[in-house]
């Protein structure tokens, strides 16, 4: 058992006790981030004379062999080790000798996890956006090819308005580029290096810390040591990012179940997003959607989880936030595989366009501009909407939608009624007549749209400018 400890105790550890104690099965996924942590340490020592330039050189050799050898299979990160840092430490004081001991000086496993695990979630957030702008950019090219295909809007899962599929899917745009802001936001907040804070009070030698930062691409050192190592804060924001962009693709996923049903026939799912029933030979199902429904509270979990172990930590480090890592790296990847295969399930889903249209206008979406005609010919609002109330309940009773019912249908509830009522209420009128800011109107949805393009454009992705 390859321990960085042991000289104040005179028993070994209990067998058990040091399995439960490990983290090398799920922390050996830092293990390029404990180099590069390392690497930069390393040069910060010998740059403030704590180093020889020659043992600095010994030791960065030493650290690219193990990388090389892990890389190429030669070398295994095994149970034989306490967590990722002894591996690396004693692998490399077996090839180096006593030069790989002077690594660790100036250093704990305190701040070298932090920082380690800082490394990995600023990299993983910088993925997750590139995801939800490969996303955004699906979505973009739906808006751009539907703002002449008309379908329900809704509330209540009642049909209310008609709107465009380029407005409706618009608002995901939104939903998206507002999880692209929080990746932003959390990104720029976390981006501060904890190497040099020590087990938690720093440490006498004559650290520079700006450096290590700046080698790293960090904004700069963290201000205070005991935060240093005791901050989860950015991990938990990443958490609550996540549950928010699962959320968000919960919604979506199952509106494409809803549409995808035999009830509503609005799309049509790509065979290479479906699967079958092993039973019935007819069934088509959204399995793809469903998981990214069903797995949204996996993510959740991870989140309630990190908040529970944080909630009673007294400063500075405590062994509870070694329980920061495995829940948050399954959060972490079910997150970005959901928006991977989800975006490659809408860029191949196939939209009903005329079957979306006619249950806009037998949903009688058009009665409030129906209301809307009578009140602009001089009806008062509430004798209007009653009015209207009766022509639906008699297209029902009839299985007709008000566009189709004759003048003469529709003098039995009101003489105001005149041929301009079928221009008025025409699907394209009831949508292209609302342009105001945000709405469904050609001309609203050209301006979004354009903006959109633009945002596309400009908004920085994270990381490249590293």
């Amino acid at each position: 058992m390859a321990q960085l400890w042991g000289g104040r105790f005179q028993k070994a550890t209990d067998e058990k006790v040091y399995a439960f104690n490990a983290s090398i099965g799920f922390d050996q996924r830092l293990f390029h981030e404990d180099l590069r942590g390392s690497r930069a340490h390393v040069k910060m020592l010998a740059k403030q004379g704590i180093l020889t330039e020659e043992e600095r050189d010994q030791i960065l050799v030493g650290l690219d062999g193990i990388e090389k050898d892990v890389e190429e299979g030669k070398l295994l990160i095994t149970s034989q080790y306490e967590d990722v840092h002894s591996f690396v430490e004693a692998n490399l004081i077996d090839r180096i000798g006593d030069v790989g001991k002077k690594l660790h000086t100036g250093r704990s496993r305190n701040d070298q996890v932090a920082l380690d695990m800082r490394l990995f979630t600023r990299s993983r957030v910088e993925g997750t956006d590139g995801y939800l702008r490969e996303l955004l950019i699906t979505i973009q090219k739906i808006m751009k090819e539907n703002t002449d295909t008309i379908m329900p809007g809704f509330t209540h899962l009642q049909k209310a308005q008609p709107v465009s599929l380029a407005h409706h899917m618009g608002a995901y745009f939104e939903m998206f580029k507002r999880d692209r802001l929080r990746m932003a936001d959390i990104r720029e907040r976390m981006n501060y290096c904890p190497l040099g804070s020590g087990a938690l009070a720093g440490t006498t030698y004559p650290l520079d810390r700006n450096f290590t930062a700046e080698e790293l691409g960090f904004d700069g050192p963290t201000a205070n040591s005991m935060d240093g190592v005791s901050d989860r804060d950015y991990l938990i924001e990443y958490l609550s990012a996540l549950s928010i962009i699962m959320m968000h693709l919960s919604r979506f996923s199952e509106e494409v179940i809803l549409w995808n049903s035999n009830e509503y026939q609005f799309v049509e799912i790509d065979d290479a997003f479906s699967t079958g029933s092993s039973i019935m030979p007819q069934k088509k199902n959204p399995d793809i959607a469903e998981l990214v429904r069903g797995k949204t509270g996996r993510v959740y979990g991870a989140l309630m989880s990190l908040l529970t172990t944080m909630k009673g930590i007294p400063l500075a480090y405590n062994k509870d936030m070694q329980e920061d890592k495995e829940m948050s790296f399954d959060a972490m990847d079910t997150v970005d595989q959901c928006l991977d295969l989800f975006n490659g399930m809408l860029s191949t889903i196939t939209f009903k366009k005329d079957r979306m249209r006619d249950s806009a206008r037998h949903g009688f979406t058009n009665a409030t501009d129906a209301a809307d005609y009578l009140v602009k010919h001089g009806v008062p609002f509430r004798d209007a909407h009653g009015i209207v109330g009766q022509i639906v309940l008699y297209g029902i009773e009839e299985h007709k939608p008000i566009d189709d019912m004759s003048l003469e249908e529709l003098h039995r509830f009101s003489p105001v009624f005149e041929e301009d009522i079928y221009t008025a209420i025409s699907m394209e009128t009831c949508v292209d007549t609302r342009n105001t800011v945000g709405a469904p109107g050609r001309e609203a949805m050209a301006d979004e749209i354009e903006k959109n393009e633009l945002y596309l454009m400009h908004a920085p992705v994270l990381g490249q400018s590293m």
